[in-house]
């Protein structure tokens, strides 16, 4: 039997197989359609009115098998990318698009949906209801016949295009490489990215070492490394992927603007950005506009200052190479802390099993790894998340780089779970991912803070999808506004800078001593430092994205390109070459159909109420499990049951401010 067809809560990903795709999609996609059609037909009853369980549910159960087998899919692609992948999701995208995309253009459908009768409903019922109905408006349930036909052929044609859009940039990423024989050049860098740049030339049979674009490969150089060329050969290739040659993503950047663009005014938008945000905390990408130039103005005098400081440091006119060099040597020089120094107090294991105990106390779980578990990778470990004598979820963890795997950080939702028929509650599934410095030979693996952030960050959107207890599927876990989503993640960060929570996960690998207190002080001395420089790099990836998806014109001839870095120049205190490409490579706004598209201000929005949030746990205790109880109650279990402004309300007894973030990176 074809695994894919009914994905069981144990993924047998040895029994899957890449032939297993395509016909098990397409047999997921006739039997969801059927499902569908079976809901748009019965007869409505008293006066045309629909119920909530033969319409709505129904609805929702009809394409739960298709979409966790394509979760799993896509999975697959991030984690396990090969030809014969790619080629069997290219082939099957089209399809899954087309019916999705169908979906709220059935007209039948659309009319039952219409009718559902709202009286005697749960609240979150009705907030279902209401959420299906404004989804098919705004996906085109009233459009005429022939718009109907040519947004099903706009949707198709954008997954493929993003699909591409991404492929080239895992391409091009492993297309480069820097080979360095003589060991005299590497002056500056730590031994740990030394042994890892010797290990990878002698995996490929070279002599030397060898450096990618794989962050912990490609990090270490621009931060350490004395010899400029490297520096400049390396930023430059990373900012020049997918800018030419066979991954080159120029012509699809413009042609998915397009697309995007045309969608949004089809369905009676002004802008692209208007129609993503039309159901968000902000809801117009006017709104998003103003809040990220609020953002910028209170930045752009210490931002200045930051940059006059760092390039009087240095005594020269800094190059974009130039920054992360030179930043750290400021740092180091004002505050005594050197980044490498942390490294050993960070090994994976421990900062999982400490991060793992810290928000045990705090939420009220247990998490443990059971022993037999199937993964789809050697490096994978399992977890089961436990509270109140049931599972809650479970999760994948794969924390070091593949050429196989895409780069950056994520959590992905693998089965959303949810109230059975004998009144049980299913546990959820999800994986998170990232690229961390994997160990050296012979050696643990070691992380940077940052790095270690990033774990605590992808932690927290794994919580808010495991420790969901909302009936309705469609509103659970993450199934929140995309600028809230990023708080429940966000706010995982600060634990990172606290001494009671640092206990927990940082412990030197040698000796198991906690950081040294004058350690520790340098590194919170050192949270603001180049604050507001970190905030314009942000503003500036929100900037362009909404510039990009409000002002783009196909009638007007423009160099997407140079657009795109003549708004980054004005958040970049160093000149800009004129082949910067950064934006060819900005997967986060163009490897899916929306994604972050039209939301990448949706960071600094959510970090606005993370650093809001976190105020109450500063002033409560960091560790007072009364307050993380209260918390996974009002905001992690809570999904999207509510308006996510009430939710934040519930917990914090007001609305949010910006007071909090502005103290935090320095500048109030």
């Amino acid at each position: 039997m074809n695994p894919l067809l009914h994905v069981p809560f144990d993924i047998p990903f040895d029994q899957i197989r890449i032939e297993h795709i395509v016909p098990a999609i397409r047999e997921l996609i006739e039997k969801s359609q059927k499902a569908i059609d079976a809901v748009a037909e019965p007869e409505a009853g008293p006066q045309g009115q629909r119920g909530y369980e033969d319409t709505i549910l129904a609805l929702e159960q009809a394409t739960i098998d298709l979409e966790n087998a394509m979760a799993v899919v896509r999975h697959l692609e991030a984690v396990q990318n090969s030809a014969e992948l790619r080629q069997a999701i290219q082939t099957i995208e089209p399809e899954v698009s087309t019916f999705y995309s169908s979906i709220p253009l059935n007209a039948k459908l659309w009319q039952a949906i219409a009718a559902v009768s709202i009286n005697g409903l749960k609240p979150v019922e009705r907030r279902c209801v209401e959420k299906h109905i404004d989804f098919f408006r705004r996906h085109g349930a009233e459009l005429e016949p022939e718009s109907k036909k040519r947004l099903l052929d706009l949707d198709v044609e954008l997954q493929g295009l993003c699909t591409k859009f991404s492929s080239n940039v895992l391409d091009a990423t492993n297309a480069f490489e820097l080979v360095i024989a003589d060991e005299n050049k590497l002056a500056g860098l730590p031994e740990h990215a030394k042994a890892m740049a010797r290990a990878n030339a002698e995996a490929k049979g070279a002599a030397g070492y060898r450096f990618t674009l794989q962050a912990p490969s490609l990090m270490p150089v621009l931060t350490y490394l004395e010899d400029e060329e490297i520096r400049r050969t390396l930023w430059q290739a990373n900012n020049r992927r997918a800018m030419g040659g066979d991954f080159d993503n120029r012509l699809l950047l413009r042609r998915i603007l397009e697309l995007r663009r045309e969608k949004a005014h089809l369905l009676g938008f002004f802008t692209f950005a208007d129609f993503v945000l039309a159901d968000r905390m902000a809801q117009r990408g006017l709104v998003a506009r103003e809040f990220v130039y609020e953002l910028e103005h209170a930045t752009r005098e210490r931002f200045a200052a930051e940059h006059e400081e760092l390039e009087k440091f240095a005594g020269k006119k800094l190059e974009p190479w130039d920054l992360a060099y030179y930043s750290e040597k400021m740092r180091l020089a004002l505050y005594d802390i050197d980044e490498e120094a942390l490294r050993p107090y960070f090994e994976v294991n421990q900062v999982l099993k400490g991060m793992f105990r810290l928000f045990e106390g705090l939420l009220g779980i247990e998490i443990v790894e059971p022993p037999g578990a199937q993964v789809y990778d050697p490096a994978v470990t399992y977890y089961e998340i436990h509270s109140g004598g049931r599972m809650m979820g479970a999760f994948f963890a794969d924390w070091f780089p593949r050429e196989s795997k895409r780069g950056g950080a994520w959590m992905q939702g693998l089965i959303t779970g949810g109230p059975r028929p004998d009144g049980s509650f299913a546990p959820h599934l999800g994986v998170i991912c990232g690229n961390m410095t994997p160990p050296a030979p012979g050696k643990p693996a070691l992380l940077t803070h940052r790095e270690v952030e990033t774990i605590f960050h992808e932690f927290g959107h794994l919580l808010h999808h495991c420790l969901s207890e909302v009936e309705v599927r469609s509103l659970s876990g993450t199934s929140v506004p995309w600028d809230f989503v990023e708080l429940p993640s966000q706010i995982m960060e600060n634990w990172c800078w606290e001494r009671a929570s640092l206990d927990f996960i940082a412990r030197h690998n040698e000796t198991g001593q906690s950081i040294p207190d004058d350690l520790l002080e340098k590194l919170r001395r050192a949270r603001t430092f180049r604050g507001a420089s970190m905030q314009m790099r942000q503003l500036g990836f929100g900037t362009v994205d909404l510039v990009l998806h409000t002002d783009f014109d196909p009638n007007i001839e423009m160099d997407l390109v140079e657009l795109s870095n003549h708004v980054l120049q004005r958040f970049t205190p160093v000149t800009l070459p004129e082949d910067y490409g950064m934006i060819l490579s900005f997967t986060h706004l163009f490897a899916h159909p929306v994604g972050y598209a039209a939301g990448y201000y949706s960071y600094k929005w959510a970090e606005v109420l993370d650093a809001d949030a976190f105020s109450r746990f500063q002033e409560e205790g960091v560790l007072n499990p009364a307050v993380g109880r209260e918390y996974r109650e009002k905001i992690l279990s809570q999904g999207n049951s509510h308006e996510v402004r009430e939710l934040f309300h519930n917990f914090m007894g007001r609305e949010p401010n910006q007071e909090a973030l502005l103290k935090r990176i320095g500048l109030h």
